[in-house]
């Protein structure tokens, strides 16, 4: 009998991409994957290392395994990802219970790394950061009905405070035909909404043409047959132009959804964080987006807490808050990072910064909840998830709503199935999230 490889993926979207290539490779080197993380032979956990925060969770998620593999509930634990690749020496020193390593140039080797492990071995395997985007198969693990697909690898804008470039290395887009042949087989296998990531999507293209070319991987994204939706994650602001801008508009099949980090709108702030741009010039490109996109929807994520931040900097962020009303805010406190420019600056107040987080998300809720109840007595397309046996309800997700980061809508009503596309008059909101009924199939 095989033995069996289970998996955790943590942090974003683009590692868990990662975490399905590894394992896609284990299988065809004939592991059997296992849901079951509790008795396995090897546990794989995929780790993050962006702030403080994913970095305890990693090691919080470790331990808890570490502890089970005590009990004899599973063989090996194998650690890989960016928690990884960033420390590398001391992940092993400190938590000696670990069997192997990966860094995020390895991904590829994985079948090596549970082979050495379960012969008793400690593979510790780190390639090349920058060395082009792996094209492995994977098993797509989200869904149904929606996947990821990563377009780029890697980041080189050197925001100050972002440990990125140090743990995934120099941006590398993927030749296009390789992500259009990825979106094709994906939408034969029933994958109705694309979701593009990457650290920044905007550059797609110009390490490889010298020039921007998203707008025209959308253009033949959009041509695939059986795709509904492409969501995009992840546009810089300083990148976007007028043709993109006129392609998200006219593509109906581009969702008017818009993720656009600024982390901040005041000018000194931008230019400690070696942002590109001024917070006027970020206005005046979200009201033209508006302008050209109806119905648009608008997230960003903001970091409060900057060394140099003052009351006046963060009265500021939240009075842009309160004017601009973006329907969707991700806000974290200033994250300290060793290796980056940031880390060398002032030390942060981080009570302060969290506070200050607090205080803008209450804005943001506020906003949100205006948003929602413009929402009431209207009927929207869902993406149908799953069903809620607690609630006794269909669940899914509206063009205004992202995996993981945004809320869901709740329904009631019969014939469907996850996957599906359908039609939801909207009667009452909750807590961030929606409440209707079923009227018919959107197709």
């Amino acid at each position: 009998m095989p033995e069996t490889v289970s998996m955790v993926s943590l942090g974003c979207a683009k590692n868990l991409v990662n975490g399905e290539q590894m394992l896609k490779i284990l299988q065809d080197a004939g592991y059997q994957i296992s849901a079951d993380l509790e008795e396995t032979d090897v546990l794989i956990v995929n780790t993050c290392a962006f702030i403080d925060s994913a970095k305890q969770e990693a090691i919080d998620t470790i331990l808890e395994y570490a502890q089970l593999k005590q009990e004899g509930r599973l063989k090996k634990l194998l650690v890989t990802g960016c928690l990884s690749q960033r420390y590398r020496q001391e992940l092993l020193q400190e938590l000696p219970e670990v069997d192997g390593i990966l860094g995020t140039g390895s991904y590829d080797e994985i079948a090596e790394a549970v082979a050495a492990v379960l012969r008793d071995e400690q593979p510790q395997l780190f390639g090349d950061i920058s060395a082009p985007v792996s094209e492995a198969d994977r098993i797509v693990t989200t869904g149904p009905g929606w996947a990821y697909i990563k377009i780029a690898e890697g980041c080189d804008n050197r925001c100050s405070y972002c440990v990125i470039p140090s743990i995934r290395g120099r941006y590398r887009s993927r030749p296009m035909e390789n992500v259009l042949k990825e979106a094709r087989e994906l939408a034969e296998l029933g994958v109705k909404e694309l979701i593009v990531v990457a650290q920044d999507i905007t550059r797609y293209g110009t390490d490889l043409c010298g020039k921007p070319m998203l707008s025209e991987l959308i253009r033949r994204l959009c041509e695939i047959e059986g795709l509904h939706w492409i969501r995009l994650h992840y546009l810089y602001p300083d990148m976007i132009d007028e043709e993109l801008i006129d392609t998200i508009a006219r593509e109906p099949k581009v969702v008017k959804y818009l993720d656009i980090p600024i982390q901040h709108i005041n000018d000194t702030i931008l230019k400690r964080m070696n942002r590109r741009g001024t917070g006027a010039e970020i206005e005046a490109l979200l009201l033209r987006l508006r302008e050209r996109i109806p119905g648009l929807v608008l997230r960003t994520s903001l970091i409060t807490g900057l060394p140099g931040e003052g009351e006046a900097e963060f009265e500021q962020l939240c009075d842009f808050l309160r004017r601009m009303k973006l329907e969707r805010a991700g806000v974290f406190a200033y994250s300290p990072e060793e290796g980056t420019p940031a880390f060398k600056m002032e030390r942060p107040d981080s009570e302060v910064a969290a506070h200050r987080a607090e205080l803008a998300v209450d804005i943001q809720s506020d906003i949100m909840d205006e948003f929602n109840e413009g929402r009431l007595d209207t009927t929207i397309e869902v993406l149908v998830e799953d069903f809620d046996r607690l609630a006794e309800c269909w669940y899914g997700r509206s063009y205004a709503d992202s995996p993981d980061v945004d809320g869901k809508v709740f329904f009631t009503g019969k014939g469907v199935k996850p996957g599906d596309f359908v039609m939801v008059h909207i009667t009452e909101t909750l807590e961030g999230d929606l409440v209707g009924e079923l009227e018919e199939a959107a197709e």
